[in-house]
């Protein structure tokens, strides 16, 4: 009686803390937390490249800046500074992101020396002609959407948890989100999207994953259209976190004029 009892006892324990374990919303919120929020600031170098479903390829190349001015989840700031090719050279992006209301965007375009305001139903057009979106350059808030736990299964090696997000609103621009979230890391390794019929019509992988200064990170990714056949690969040339960005730079007089000093 008393070795059924401890059972018991230990079979509820386990059972109570894998049910905390696995709670979606919690889940979803590390995942964002790892993948958008480690430091306290962040520089990258980066080589975005769009190809074809004939394999041509066509190159940007950035230096992308972010700043936490609030905890995981919380307010963050994104500057980027596209260096090629010509027709985007000197082109900058900037983003206030807030929890739970929309996100102010700007694009600052040199050709006509204008700032402009990326209203909120554009936030799912394509980021400067890839196929990652403007939300996802900085991510969606954790509120936008019913998150549920699918399954757990491995990928690639790596024990994940699946979860669904159904957006709240038909101006998410896709159905439903199925990630694999990597338990120890809390990244996402895989993202598929989904149309309201079902059909997966956008797949994103984490191609290579890095550990930078304790931070594991994602440095190289990429997002296919399966409907068109285009991607877009994403690769980190460097990468560095708290580098001492300073809340000034995110301005509309630096996004016509940024200092050399962050964005060589």
């Amino acid at each position: 009686m008393k070795r059924l009892i401890l059972l018991m006892l230990f079979l509820t324990v386990g059972l109570a803390a894998r049910a905390l374990a696995a709670s979606p919303d919690e889940i979803i919120q590390k995942s964002q937390g790892a993948f958008f929020y480690p430091g306290g600031d962040f520089k990258a170098r980066v080589m975005m490249k769009l190809i074809s479903p004939g394999g041509q390829e066509r190159v940007r190349e950035m230096t992308m800046l972010r700043l936490n001015t609030g905890e995981a989840g919380g307010e963050q700031k994104y500057f980027m500074y596209f260096f090629q090719p010509a027709e985007v050279k000197d082109m900058t992006f900037m983003v206030f992101k807030y929890p739970a209301k929309d996100d102010d965007r700007w694009l600052f375009v040199p050709a006509i020396n204008m700032v402009r305001r990326i209203a909120m139903q554009d936030k799912q057009a394509s980021f400067v002609g890839s196929d990652f979106t403007y939300e996802d350059v900085s991510g969606r808030d954790l509120g936008d959407d019913v998150h549920e736990l699918a399954r757990e299964e491995v990928l690639n090696g790596k024990e994940c948890f699946v979860v669904k997000s159904t957006p709240k609103a038909d101006s998410a621009g896709y159905g439903s989100k199925l990630s694999w979230i990597d338990k120890a890391s809390f990244l996402p390794l895989r993202e598929e999207y989904h149309d309201h019929a079902g059909s997966t019509v956008r797949v994103f992988t984490a191609d290579e994953v890095k550990e930078v200064k304790g931070f594991p990170t994602i440095t190289k990714r990429t997002m296919k259209n399966l409907q068109s056949g285009h991607r877009t690969e994403v690769s980190y040339v460097s990468q560095d976190y708290n580098v001492g960005l300073e809340d000034s730079l995110f301005s509309e007089r630096f996004l016509r004029q940024p200092p050399k000093k962050w964005i060589d």
